[in-house]
């Protein structure tokens, strides 16, 4: 099952988010990404959708995974690509 909206909330000078953006392009998944230090509204969001403002979160089809690394990442991917 392709996922229909990813989404990537990241910090640029955040290692673990260049980590996701790494895995994700490796994945070849099409995702936007959404930089909450320049962006004020995509910063609420995060805030709104996770309750914390750790980065990097990820959101796939309303699922949400918060402050994560490429493991906890792996994991939570496993289940969209059945």
């Amino acid at each position: 099952m392709k996922p229909e909206r990813v989404r990537l909330f990241i910090k640029p000078f955040c290692g673990w988010c260049h980590e996701a953006i790494d895995w994700l392009d490796h994945k070849g998944v099409t995702y936007e990404k959404l930089d909450v230090t320049s962006d004020r509204g995509a910063y609420r969001e995060m805030v709104d959708l996770t309750g914390q403002t750790k980065a990097p979160c990820i959101e796939v089809d309303g699922e949400i995974l918060a402050d994560f690394g490429v493991d906890e990442l792996e994991e939570f991917w496993r289940p969209f690509l059945s």
